[in-house]
C-alpha cells in the first residue's frame, strides 16, 4: 500500500507526463478540470490512467465527488488494495 505522499508524488507525475503540464500546478485544493484544462474526454483519459496504474475502479456516482486533487488523492488512498 503506498502512503499518501507516494500516492500524490505519482499522481502528479502521472499527470504532467499525461496532459504535458507542469506538476507545479497541481495544488491540493485545486479544481482538476480547470488546472488540467480537461474536457470531457480528458477526463476520461485521467480516470482510466488512475484506474489502470491503481487497480481500482471507479464508479461514475463517485465521479460527481472527486472535484480536486486532493479529492483525487484521497479517494485513491481509500481504495487502494
Amino acid at each position: 500500500m503506498k502512503t499518501r505522499e507516494e500516492i500524490i508524488e505519482q499522481v502528479n507525475s502521472l499527470l504532467a507526463e499525461e496532459f504535458e503540464t507542469e506538476d507545479s500546478n497541481f495544488a491540493p485544493d485545486a479544481n482538476l478540470k480547470d488546472a488540467l484544462n480537461l474536457d470531457s474526454i480528458n477526463l476520461v483519459d485521467l480516470i482510466a490512467l488512475v484506474q489502470y496504474t491503481y487497480k481500482i475502479t471507479i464508479p461514475v456516482e463517485d465521479l460527481k465527488n472527486i472535484h480536486t486533487f486532493n479529492d483525487l488523492y484521497d479517494y485513491i488512498e481509500q481504495h487502494q488494495k
